[in-house]
């Protein structure tokens, strides 16, 4: 057969790929200040209002306005909330970092970006879509001042037509986020009308990414985790809030100064029930909460890392003089100054024997806002029962940012307030003494001033059972045992771990805090990706308890998953646990500053299980 008698073999159509639905995390990418964070939320709130589990996640500057600020919002068909380490989605509307968020990205990924940016040429590999935010804009109407902050929304009604976000339930979630401001309403409706006009006529889509409605989230509320704090601690009964601001622990006593001026007025008088002091620095804070919880008050005070630093000489005081006091840690990246608005898990070896001499202090562990709403309200009936400081350790991702909850349960208990002295208790016992132990638990029980009941004089030195000043050797061990055991009655106390046992796994994973979201679904990565099955413990208070010891036998090797450099919750283990324990530890470890992702747990879970043994 003659050459040009051959046909060319037909090139085979790629077929297209398949779509990706309601699993993704879209990155909007602006400077701090210009008013993005509306925008972001009216996204976050229209997923979640059409059923898709959603979580939202900000990352800001520090310092000033105009510095660069990322905002990701995750969607996941499976439940799955922590962060997403590879992004799929990018908005690009920051000259600053927009080259370098491209670059950054994964094959396949699709970007939004204001065309003068002309990101297009940057890659091959990535689907590109141009949009000229400022002639959008500029069809508006709107004075020139207002188009630099309405660009935002215009991103998001172009995000609607080209993922399939009912733009019905984003201008709900506008309404919702700006209901009384009719005004802004009408002219982001605007704005976010002109977006998905645009996006109709001049955006093919070429990108997987799809959304469909689901129905995972009816009934479920959106909240940061702060907020839920400062509700738990309403409810509790708190009257004495001290405090000074700081990163990112503020707007939990900001909110809650709201809710108790909205929910704290005598009806009567019109006068609070309740003192709030912002306090000259964080000694005095803690130095205030102190002599509250002292009187009888339920008392709090909420800091993070440098605050703590400073509270920990009166942290003493409290757990010497037996006192109670709540103190919310919301932890960030350290040493020093270090990153305020970045977050991290790394105060807890502080945190557990803070204060100079010997002291234990408990810790709640929460997850989720449900837990801050719920060990909030613990933690008041906590630091009443062992008569001593007791610290919540949130840390700024869950603090700060906005995650999906089932609504919280309206306490029906009343407050628990420990071993508190009566006229029955003092002619049962015949003889008081403030800090002496009658009951084996470590606990001595206790008068208030006013109450009509013996008074004692409360010192941070040297005293003996009946509250005296004292240096004798014998009165000193007798009195710090005596704390010593009041912690082993905290175990019984605190919340107990949660234990899910894979059958027949070597391995397990024990996590805590935020690192909970990213173990949870690396243990489904491991399992589906490499069939390797793996059992979990997730931790929710320090001391420790049994179930953590029962959990370490079943199992060859355990990975703690922590989000700090020096692996501070395995060190707290080794202090307690046996030598045979400890040597089935290894440590996984995330310190970057951005959210613990599943992907960098199983990573690193992989490698040392190739590695044979890894510490």
């Amino acid at each position: 057969m003659a050459p040009t008698d051959l046909a060319a073999a037909p090139t085979p159509v790629p077929s297209p790929p398949a779509p990706l639905v309601n699993d993704f995390s879209i990155q909007v990418a602006t400077a701090n200040g210009s008013g993005s964070q509306t925008a972001n939320l009216v996204l976050l709130r229209s997923l979640f209002r059409m059923g898709i589990p959603v979580s939202g996640k900000n990352l800001f500057p520090s310092n000033i306005a105009g510095l660069p600020t990322w905002y990701t919002i995750r969607a996941s068909r499976h439940g799955y909330i922590g962060r997403k380490k590879e992004v799929d989605l990018l908005v690009a509307m920051n000259p600053e970092t927009a080259r370098d968020d491209v670059i950054a990205l994964e094959p396949g990924a699709a970007v939004i970006y204001d065309e003068p940016l002309e990101l297009a040429n940057l890659r091959g590999d990535l689907v590109f879509y141009p949009v000229p935010f400022d002639k959008v804009v500029a069809g508006i109407g709107a004075e020139p001042k207002l188009r630099r902050l309405l660009r935002n929304m215009v991103y998001d009604g172009v995000l609607s037509r080209l993922l399939g976000i009912d733009l019905e339930e984003m201008r709900r979630a506008l309404q919702k986020q700006l209901g009384r401001k009719p005004k802004a309403v009408a002219l982001n409706e605007a704005a976010l009308d002109a977006g998905f006009a645009f996006a109709q006529a001049n955006l093919e889509k070429r990108d997987r990414l799809q959304v469909e409605r689901m129905n995972e989230t009816g009934g479920m509320i959106l909240i940061e985790g702060n907020a839920a704090a400062a509700l738990g601690c309403l409810m509790a009964g708190v009257t004495v809030v001290a405090w000074y601001p700081i990163t990112p622990s503020s707007s939990l006593c900001e909110t809650l100064i709201d809710y108790l001026r909205k929910y704290r007025m005598d009806p009567d008088t019109g006068k609070a029930t309740f003192a709030v002091v912002q306090a000259e620095d964080e000694i005095a804070s803690l130095g205030m909460v102190i002599g509250a919880g002292w009187v009888g008050a339920r008392a709090m005070t909420a800091t993070s890392g440098p605050g703590i630093s400073l509270m920990s000489e009166f942290t003493g005081l409290g757990y010497y003089v037996e006192v109670p006091a709540v103190i919310f840690d919301i932890q960030r990246a350290g040493p020093s100054t270090g990153l305020p608005t970045r977050t991290a898990q790394g105060d807890l070896a502080f945190v557990a024997g803070l204060s100079h001499g010997d002291t234990k202090h408990p810790m709640l562990l929460p997850a989720s806002v449900g837990e801050c709403y719920e060990m909030a309200l613990a933690a008041f009936d906590l630091a009443e029962r062992l008569q001593s400081p007791v610290f919540v350790m949130l840390d700024l991702d869950l603090g700060m940012n906005t995650w999906m909850s089932h609504p919280f349960p309206y306490p029906t208990g009343a407050p628990d307030r420990g071993k508190r002295l009566t006229p029955k208790k003092l002619a049962e016992l015949e003889r008081w003494g403030r800090y002496r132990d009658v009951d084996g638990d470590g606990i001595p029980y206790r008068s208030v001033p006013l109450d009509g009941l013996p008074a004692y004089f409360a010192r941070g030195s040297g005293h003996n059972e009946q509250a005296l000043y004292t240096e004798r050797p014998d009165d000193y061990v007798r009195n710090v045992d005596r704390l010593a055991r009041k912690f082993e009655t905290a175990r019984s106390l605190v919340p107990p771990p949660e234990v899910h046992v894979e059958p027949g796994a070597e391995i397990g994973l024990i996590a805590f805090g935020t690192s909970h979201w990213a173990a949870t679904e690396s243990r489904d990565q491991l399992a589906c990706g490499s069939g390797v099955r793996v059992s979990y413990l997730r931790l929710r208070a320090y001391p420790f308890t049994p179930e953590l010891g029962d959990f370490i036998d079943r199992h060859a090797r355990v990975y703690v998953v922590e989000q700090n450099r020096d692996a501070q919750m395995l060190g707290l283990m080794r202090i307690e646990l046996s030598p045979e324990r400890i040597a089935k530890l290894r440590s996984v470890r995330h310190y970057d500053g951005l959210p613990i992702d599943a992907r960098s747990v199983t990573e690193q879970v992989l490698s040392l299980e190739r590695q044979g043994s890894g510490r």
